[in-house]
């Protein structure tokens, strides 16, 4: 394949798309008579003194129309997953695009061997969108990455359009599991930044009178015409969550206290998505919530499909989190202790903890939260007055780089009395927990203590470390 001046220079951002007639013609891998190709390259330009990384992926059989792969922004999540990579080629079959397609089943693994001739026939293909700058050294060496995941299985239930966050979908799958039982969940996504599972929550498979299908696997499931599906909001699945609870801890003898007082802790969550943190919080720890999400079109989708119940103990506010918590109602000034309940629209202008679950609009960014314009101190003296002089205020963190991570933490602790971290478990978030005032002790007889322990991992709460 001779080369395209085109792709000759690194632009930043530049994504162009083309096909070609099928040059391997493979059996499993590449089947069309005509091959799609994507080349993106990263908005983020490379030094002058580096030679750029460049990395083509085979598309995963059956995945071609998967907004992953398809769509600019998936695209981008793909080619920020590895650090430093300056292009990234998709190379998959040239399949028109099908509305109803909704299915997706995880085919066969291949042959190791196998892929690897079907990459050395692709070498021309792949060397041909190098850079010119690749071959002052030499010919450059072609890198293929591999896309692996833990889907077996796929179907997308609902499709919803956003005026905020665009084209989403709800859909349910099946995971790779261990254990014997099927690892089944409900999950919302959304097209612009497709690589990152907004909500999940755990699917129960059932034919009526008590009876459960779990050894079964969703597909065989789905075919079986007395088969209803529930979502299981007792637990939390998605791996920041149970963290992001855990740091109730800090101020468990503080809500202790005021729930022996008659009062009902109070939790203003900013970012809804599925509700699953929302719906938690208040069946399983008892506390009265106030939702802030961007999107009604997604308030929906919860509500049909991830058992969010819209009670008087559930409130929600359609809005930009940023503008609600500044202009939140409010008569009361961080230093009153009075704990009289006050009103306006229904809305208590006090809360024992605010929980920020927000990530970036921008699928340049890659995959980051909280957004950056989040990172203020305006935002958080305004989040400060709306908490409790024992509150504690709990965010989600998928850092852009080391720089944003440490400015962040900086701001925090200049608007707050101290600041802790949890341990995820993963290597992409970090739960940050920051208090108004010292915490204190947290006795075993704590009634509130105790509830938290049974109803969320305690290793959580015992890797809660002072930053």
């Amino acid at each position: 394949m001779s080369r395209d001046p085109i792709f000759e220079t690194l632009r930043p951002s530049q994504f162009i798309t083309f096909t070609i007639p099928n040059p391997v013609n493979h059996h499993c891998y590449l089947h069309t008579p005509n091959i799609r190709v994507a080349v993106l390259d990263s908005p983020v330009a490379v030094s002058a003194d580096d030679l750029p990384k460049i990395a083509a992926m085979i598309v995963p059989d059956q995945r071609e129309t998967d907004w992953n792969f398809c769509t600019e922004s998936g695209h981008l999540q793909l080619l920020f997953n590895v650090p430093t990579l300056s292009r990234l080629i998709l190379i998959g079959n040239d399949l028109p695009p099908d509305p109803e397609s909704s299915i997706y089943i995880r085919p066969p693994v291949t042959d190791t061997i196998d892929s690897e001739k079907l990459e050395d026939k692709l070498q021309q293909l792949v060397m041909a969108l190098h850079p010119k700058v690749c071959f002052q050294k030499g010919l450059p060496k072609t890198l293929f990455l591999t896309y692996e995941d833990d889907l077996l299985y796929r179907v997308i239930i609902a499709r919803f359009v956003g005026p905020f966050v665009g084209e989403f979908v709800v859909e349910d799958v099946e995971l790779e599991s261990n254990v014997s039982n099927k690892k089944l969940r409900r999950r919302l996504r959304f097209k612009r930044m497709p690589n990152l599972i907004q909500s999940q929550v755990s699917l129960i498979p059932g034919f009526g009178d008590g009876e459960f299908a779990s050894e079964l696997n969703l597909e065989s499931l789905r075919k079986m015409k007395h088969t209803k599906f529930h979502v299981d909001t007792t637990v939390l699945v998605h791996p920041y969550l149970t963290p992001m609870v855990s740091g109730l801890s800090l101020i468990a003898s503080h809500l202790n206290e005021r729930i022996q007082l008659g009062f009902t802790p109070r939790a203003l969550c900013l970012g809804v998505g599925g509700g699953a943190l929302l719906t938690f919080l208040n069946t399983q720890m008892g506390f009265q919530v106030v939702g802030v999400e961007a999107d009604e079109a997604v308030l929906s989708a919860a509500n049909q499909y991830f058992g969010l119940n819209y009670e008087e103990s559930i409130q929600l506010i359609v809005g930009d989190a940023i503008d609600v918590i500044q202009n939140f109602p409010s008569q009361r000034t961080n230093g009153d202790t009075d704990d009289s309940h006050v009103n306006i629209d229904g809305l208590d202008a006090k809360f024992d903890v605010i929980m920020v679950d927000l990530d970036s609009s921008e699928a340049g960014n890659g995959i980051s939260a909280p957004p950056p314009e989040f990172v203020k101190k305006n935002v958080f003296n305004s989040a400060k007055l709306l908490l409790h002089n024992h509150g504690v205020f709990i965010m989600n963190v998928v850092p852009l780089d080391e720089v944003f991570y440490m400015t962040l933490i900086q701001e925090l602790k200049d608007a707050f009395h101290k600041v802790y971290g949890i341990d995820v478990g993963n290597q992409d978030n970090f739960v940050l927990v920051a208090t108004l005032l010292p915490s204190s002790s947290n006795d075993h007889d704590n009634a509130f203590l105790k509830r938290l322990r049974s109803v969320i991992q305690g290793a959580y709460m015992d890797s809660i470390v002072e930053l």
